[in-house]
């Protein structure tokens, strides 16, 4: 998986655990893709931050810090998709 797609997946797999704090499932996936970044991409930081339009991940690599941003609405996606599906809902 490059480094971008395992970024962007992070990202929004994060975005969802944040909203749905009792979705043990999104926890997992998150921890999984930490792991892929940390394992596989050896990222020892990264962290988003975001502004009106985009989301910034800081990231460590080799000792470097770098950027890359997303489209907050590209990010927030997945959250949007899972809300709008009542098989995913408690309600």
């Amino acid at each position: 998986m490059r480094l971008e797609d395992a970024l962007f997946n992070w990202l929004q797999i994060k975005i969802v655990a944040e909203a749905r704090r009792d979705d043990q499932a999104a926890e997992e996936t998150q921890r999984f893709f930490e792991e892929i970044l940390r394992e596989d991409h050896t990222l020892t930081e990264f962290e988003a931050t975001e502004d009106e339009t985009m989301v910034h991940i800081h990231y460590v690599v080799d000792g470097k810090r770098k950027r890359l941003m997303f489209d907050k609405e590209s990010a927030g996606q997945l959250l949007e998709d899972i809300n709008s599906n009542p098989k995913y809902n408690n309600e």
